[in-house]
């Protein structure tokens, strides 16, 4: 089964095709400006909140001609040209999305309908930047290829077992019960797949398997796994809480955007400030680690600091979550590529026994691997992560059992 692999954001459409059985990519894959979509964060926790401009520059996302593309039907048509050009007359035979909130009802992928489309739709208040970019990749598809069954594989998916004292807030519960406010959690897709490799790598049955896992990119986020399972997680009502990001602040007192709401900050102010101008971006300049890794100033050495500090607090306390975790996995772009961001977040979790080992580390590769010292407490483990391919192997497994 060939699949198309969408990740609709509001700036941009990414897309990849692969074959199911195999596993790999097939033909063209890459992504198409859609700046007409409405604005605001490309893609989802995970992706670069950066505008098209800033993709193009970035080589992310081609300028098409001499134009931008406008919507995510125009985009559709470029992909729809490229596919032509490089798949050599295959066929596709089904479309997998990923949409970012599925809210409290949807707990595990479904074939897209009218019904199930208006159901994200509704969940549009809850993730604003992402769910109506999701929406309009999905009736984008419908208007190119409408005899083509669609998937939604949802990020929220995989933390629909946290435990209510992990996922609810502090607050009346008329918040939770009018507005759905609760901690959702991000990035389910990612740790999911992880997981299951981590835990085949260390030979452990998935269902056994304690572990935290650090999804660390532009978004970044930490989850406890407990017998295989999401039991708590950094992200919460929106991907903005947790650790510090790219270009996001992650947790702090709620009470500073009270006080800066009195002195006169609206409140797109403060989301811009929040999700676009705060994280890595706001303490060092720049949200590339390997620019902060390679400065080694005195701004980047406390960028590093804080950073390391927060994701081995979180480590620290999800570790007593699952009742201690055979394992510490790293995954993402800077979980998978920066030697020296692991080496931080260890350093700090000395008092726990963990113990890396330094060739190991520092080693490339783009293969799951064990990169902790033999008498490490907790085995600490690299694993890449591909959630085009777990959207495919979950579209096709729903348009199988469907019978489509």
């Amino acid at each position: 089964m060939l699949v198309l692999v969408l990740n609709s954001g509001s700036s941009s459409v990414k897309y990849q095709v692969r074959h199911v059985s195999t596993g790999s990519a097939v033909g063209a894959d890459g992504a198409v400006g859609a700046d007409g979509a409405g604005g605001g964060a490309a893609g989802d926790g995970s992706s670069t909140s950066d505008g098209p401009e800033a993709l193009i520059a970035e080589g992310i996302v081609e300028r098409i001609g001499e134009g931008e593309v406008t919507d995510h039907v125009e985009a559709l048509a470029i992909i729809n040209a490229e596919l032509d050009e490089t798949m050599s007359g295959r066929q596709l035979d089904a479309v997998g999305h990923r949409v970012v909130h599925g809210g409290e009802r949807f707990s595990e992928p479904v074939l897209i309908s009218n019904e199930i489309t208006r159901a994200i739709e509704r969940l549009n208040p809850l993730a604003p930047l992402h769910n109506p970019a999701n929406v309009l990749g999905i009736r984008a598809i419908e208007d190119t290829w409408p005899d083509l069954p669609q998937v939604a594989v949802f990020d929220t998916a995989f933390h629909r077992t946290l435990p209510e004292r992990s996922w609810r807030y502090a607050i009346p519960n008329h918040f939770y019960r009018h507005y759905g406010i609760r901690r959702y959690g991000f990035h389910g897709t990612s740790v999911e797949y992880v997981t299951a490799q981590a835990a085949t790598l260390l030979g452990t049955a998935r269902q056994d398997f304690n572990a935290v896992v650090a999804h660390l990119g532009n978004g970044a986020s930490v989850t406890a796994i407990e017998g295989g399972r999401s039991v708590d997680t950094s992200m919460g009502f929106t991907p903005l809480e947790g650790l510090v990001m790219g270009t996001r602040s992650g947790d702090l007192d709620p009470s500073i955007l009270l006080f800066l709401q009195r002195d006169g900050w609206t409140a797109d102010e403060l989301d811009r400030m929040l999700n676009r101008e705060s994280g890595l971006t706001a303490l060092f300049g720049s949200n590339d680690m390997r620019a902060i890794v390679e400065a080694g100033d005195d701004r980047a050495r406390l960028t590093l600091d804080i950073a390391s500090y927060r994701l081995a607090k979180y480590i620290g306390g999800y570790h007593v979550a699952v009742s201690g975790a055979q394992a510490i996995v790293f995954t993402a772009g800077i979980g998978e590529n920066s030697w020296e961001f692991r080496q931080a977040v260890a350093h700090r979790l000395a008092p726990l026994g963990v113990k890396l080992d330094d060739d190991a580390n520092r080693a490339q590769a783009d293969t799951a691997r064990v990169i902790s010292a033999p008498d490490s407490a907790l085995a600490v483990l690299v694993v890449p992560t591909d959630e085009e391919r777990a959207i495919a192997e979950a579209t096709a497994a729903v348009v199988h059992a469907q019978g489509c």
